[in-house]
């Protein structure tokens, strides 16, 4: 409520801009209330939508628009042109999403009563060891194979274009480094629900331990994008000290402060002209700082291009109309190659993009293109709808996951919540794609395992018998 306040105290924009923002903030109120005072279940995802649509549909767009005040012909970091009509109209597009969904949210919440799975069955208690053991020499193999390739990675700058192709790096990082995750949350599980054999016990514990150094060798800030290490990190807090973030006001507070307050202000100060020693003897340098344009310096980045990515999207759809389903057709079927699909579309991100270039002067295709807009480009305001109604339902879905047994659903679901900022933020196609591969190496590729365990198990005992 403070920065809501602060926020529209000090936005100088028309009244018409500056209420469809205000429109905007009380739907979004509403959310957070029934999120905080009236939802019953521990719900994460609804915990990062908030957030999500206060940093990137509030306080991002604000303080852009806001820093515009006096500059004749002012552009967004895209270099779009600001344009009345088309922030009301983005404004317009985003309070329909919202409206709808936490509708619909709400609603399929009663017709589909949250109730706890049953425990895990007894036969893969009894094979769950071995299961293990199977996941890490895998990891292990997949570690020696791929060496050469996160050398490489460590020595690429971020700025700097892998030589390997992009399915390829889909399938190393988000497939195959993942696997060691998935051992993770079944030793947890072990430790949960299994027999407690002393042998096996310690040979867990030794297990586990490989299993973290092999996931921090996968997955850390040198490989990977703040983006893609959020959500492993935070989940494996959530799995062993679910004490801090298992309630929804312990998860807003969280998500809140982490990204909407500390990332900002350090901003700040890492992007300071003065001295440690300058800014210790005398902090009011920051607050000077702060005046003078550090927080819209931090926000005037590609980082927050969410809200006028929606803008120029409404501007290519005016030019070139809908797709009628083919971007999201393209996104949802992300593991055909190119070379087989020759008309395969781009990305929304880099379709837009190209748009920016070719028509405003840009010169960086690799956007962001919010959940919002990729239903606009595709089916106009009925898209609109029909998107926020789906993911309504899956996340009602994923809270079924969420209060399941099996830890390897169970944190794959917390792991949704976490990474549907980046979801959310699109495009589509990289945060469907991310997430599917995430889940492959996570759930499928150990289940398939525990799967071939057991078959082969049946099939010793039969030979027996």
């Amino acid at each position: 409520m403070f920065l809501n306040v602060f926020l529209f105290a000090t936005f100088n924009a028309s009244f018409i801009v500056w209420g469809s923002f205000f429109i905007s903030a009380l739907i979004l109120l509403v959310i957070i209330i029934y999120h905080l005072y009236f939802e019953k279940n521990y719900s994460p995802f609804l915990s990062s939508y908030i957030v999500f649509t206060v940093l990137f549909f509030l306080v991002a767009p604000i303080t852009q628009i806001d820093s515009f005040f006096g500059i004749k012909n002012p552009k967004f970091v895209t270099l779009f042109p600001y344009r009345e009509d088309l922030v009301i109209y983005a404004n317009g597009l985003i309070s329909l999403f919202n409206i709808i969904f936490i509708i619909f949210y709400i609603q399929l919440k009663k017709a589909l009563p949250v109730v706890r799975s049953k425990s895990i069955n007894k036969k893969n208690k009894k094979i769950l060891p071995l299961t293990i053991f199977t996941i890490l020499v895998l990891s292990i193999i997949v570690f020696i194979i791929s060496y050469d390739f996160i050398l490489e990675e460590f020595s690429r700058p971020s700025w700097v274009k892998s030589k390997t192709s992009i399915m390829m790096l889909l399938t190393w990082k988000k497939v195959l480094f993942m696997i060691p995750f998935g051992g993770i949350l079944l030793c947890f599980q072990y430790f949960k629900k299994g027999n407690k054999n002393k042998s096996n016990y310690i040979n867990i514990i030794f297990f586990l331990c490989l299993l973290i150094v092999i996931l921090f060798w996968f997955k850390n800030p040198f490989t990977e994008k703040r983006n893609a290490l959020g959500p492993i990190y935070i989940s494996l807090i959530f799995l062993f000290i679910p004490k801090i973030l298992n309630t929804n006001i312990k998860m807003l507070s969280f998500l809140f402060f982490s990204m909407i307050i500390l990332f900002p202000l350090s901003a700040i100060v890492t992007h300071s002209d003065a001295t440690f020693l300058q800014i210790y003897s005398n902090p009011w340098i920051l607050i000077q700082q702060m005046k003078g344009g550090g927080i819209t310096e931090a926000f005037a980045t590609l980082n927050y291009d969410a809200f006028a990515n929606i803008m120029a999207t409404i501007d290519y759809v005016n030019k070139y109309g809908f797709s009628y389903g083919y971007q999201f057709l393209g996104g949802i079927l992300f593991f055909i190659p190119r070379s087989i699909w020759e008309s395969k579309p781009l990305s929304t991100g880099q379709l837009v993009g190209e748009h920016l270039i070719n028509d405003y002067g840009f010169s960086f295709s690799n956007l962001s293109n919010p959940l919002v807009s990729e239903s606009f480009i595709n089916f106009g305001l009925i898209g609109v709808i029909l998107t926020a109604i789906i993911l309504a339902y899956i996340l009602i879905r994923m809270i079924l996951w969420l209060e399941n047994d099996d830890y390897l659903k169970k944190i794959m679901a917390f792991y949704l919540a976490m990474h549907l900022v980046f979801f959310l933020r699109g495009d589509f196609t990289n945060g469907y794609s991310y997430y599917i591969g995430t889940l492959f190496g996570v759930i499928i590729i150990p289940k398939m395992i525990e799967y071939l365990i057991k078959q082969l198990t049946f099939i010793k005992k039969d030979a027996r018998g």
